[in-house]
């Protein structure tokens, strides 16, 4: 008789996909990984204990496990030619993932720089749209968003979607820019009302606010520069 628990019988905390959602990928073993990946064992077997097992084989190499053919992973009961696949295309996205070189971040300490990247994007515009990027303590972008797409001459802001995307991608720096459609590169009266909301918002939950970026097709209106803040 086979007493053992299927994984959906164990604990909540010890099951790979939620732990995974709870902890993170890094808490997870390799043998947990690729169960995940193959989602089952066998009757007498379940999927964790089937990867180590075959990881225990490769004694306890990726490099090993990569090199193993779907005929090789087939003679482990538990595993057909779908998750035999499956295991060897995870191994080969690792390899190639280590084969490319890091994404360079942009830094995007100044207004410059910031309209030097996000000019490319609205320059074209006739519509008003607000853009958040979100930074690290060294102004390397995290994350740009387009969080409002607007009229010809304004756009609805909501500063919570602003905050709530800044904690996601624990972003420590935020800068926002928009562009004018008409040429003015003046800011409006809601303009830096707007700033000075975003500003109060970023300071409660302190991350610092670089700047408001104004974009025009050639030119740039920056409330840092301006000394507003």
């Amino acid at each position: 008789m086979n007493n053992k628990l299927n994984i959906n019988q164990w604990a909540e905390e010890d099951r790979p996909r939620e732990k995974m959602e709870r902890l993170g990928a890094q808490a997870l073993s390799d043998a947990e990984l690729l169960a995940i990946l193959i989602g089952s064992g066998s009757p007498r077997e379940d999927a964790v204990s089937l990867m180590k097992r075959i990881l225990a084989d490769c004694n306890n190499n990726l490099n090993t496990l990569g090199k193993m053919s779907i005929r090789d992973l087939c003679q482990y009961n538990g595993v057909g030619p779908a998750k035999a696949i499956t295991i060897m295309a995870a191994c080969e996205l690792g390899k190639r993932r280590q084969m490319e070189s890091a994404e360079e971040r942009p830094d995007l300490g100044t207004a410059t720089r910031i309209y030097n990247h996000m000019h490319p994007v609205m320059q074209d515009l006739d519509v008003e749209e607000f853009w958040i990027l979100l930074m690290n303590q060294n102004f390397r972008l995290i994350k740009k968003l387009r969080i409002a797409h607007g009229g010809i001459s304004e756009v609805s802001v909501d500063i919570r979607i602003i905050i709530r995307e800044a904690v996601l991608c624990n972003a420590t720096v935020l800068a926002v820019c928009h562009n004018h459609p008409s040429g003015n590169l003046r800011p409006s009266l809601a303009d830096n009302d707007l700033t000075k909301s975003i500003m109060q918002a970023c300071n409660v939950m302190r991350i610092k606010f670089m700047d408001h970026v104004i974009i025009t097709d050639g030119s740039y209106y920056s409330y840092k520069e301006e000394g507003i803040f």
